[in-house]
């Protein structure tokens, strides 16, 4: 049930990470295309708009050449129509301004807009572009063992990227063969090596959930243990460690875990001393 509640907790801890420039460049696409069709939409209504400016110009046009044809109307007759339709003008006319001072505005902001998503996804679609097209001019394996030595060996080389995609497609390839758990657990790898512990948990989650028996799993504990200390999550680090001391008694990984836990208590005892005596100073 703890393995559960771990894992539940990498993927919350995941879901949160709502400040990356990803979730922001997303944000700013949608806001611009929402811009967009309020461009459309004025547009259109500047469309619908002009002609009825051509009719109304026409129409006072023909109104006032027919003034002397209209004699046996009243001067006061010919000076309410005449008035009516040179404001009935004038309204459309405003329209027409808004509508432009609108247009600006959006075209201003939209342009804003291109220009910071383009700040924030220019180098890193670069990046994943060159990766990409590494990918695709590597020699792959077929056997899947070699081809997950070749993924770990571009983990190992800092070759972040690329090796993402390669334990991708391996995931892709073989989704049953029982690497996969080193393979997520790579996946895992290339984010805590770009310090990056929010995307590092929810990789370490999956393995923690779904390969519980893999040479990975415990080192996906200890791997957690890590970041949510990076995180200032000690009670989560603390939990994590515990788990795997718990779990995998007899690992390497659990040695390690042993160590630290240990460091962490020692800190946590210290910090809660510390209060302590802060707290009765000022009472005295």
């Amino acid at each position: 049930m703890k393995r559960l509640t771990i894992a539940a907790c990498l993927t919350a801890v995941f879901a949160a990470a709502c400040f990356y420039p990803a979730s922001r460049g997303k944000a700013l696409e949608d806001k611009a295309a929402q811009q967009e069709q309020e461009l459309k939409d004025l547009e259109q209504k500047l469309a619908a708009t002009l002609p009825k400016i051509d009719e109304k110009i026409d129409e006072v046009t023909k109104a006032l050449e027919s003034l002397d044809k209209v004699s046996h109307q009243s001067g006061a007759d010919i000076s309410v129509r005449l008035q009516r339709n040179v404001e009935e003008l004038a309204a459309l006319r405003g329209q027409v301004e808004i509508y432009l001072f609108k247009i600006a505005e959006l075209e201003k902001a939209l342009k804003k807009q291109d220009e910071t998503v383009a700040d924030l996804q220019g180098s890193d679609a670069g990046k994943v572009a060159a990766a990409r097209h590494k990918f695709d001019e590597l020699h792959k394996p077929a056997d899947p063992k070699m081809y997950l030595a070749l993924a770990d060996s571009k983990m190992k080389e800092g070759d972040y990227l690329l090796a993402r995609q390669l334990y991708d497609d391996f995931m892709k390839k073989w989704p049953r063969d029982p690497l996969n758990g080193e393979a997520r657990f790579g996946r895992g790898e290339t984010f805590y090596a770009e310090d990056k512990c929010r995307e590092a948990l929810a990789e370490y989650g999956k393995v923690i959930a779904d390969y519980p028996k893999s040479q990975s799993a415990p080192n996906a504990y200890l791997r957690s243990g890590d970041c949510f200390g990076r995180l200032k999550m000690k009670d989560e680090a603390r939990l994590a460690l515990e788990e795997l001391i718990k779990n995998y008694p007899r690992s390497e990984a659990a040695k390690e875990g042993k160590a630290r836990l240990a460091a962490l208590k020692k800190t946590k005892a210290s910090s809660d001393k510390t209060k302590k005596s802060a707290t009765s100073r000022k009472a005295q």
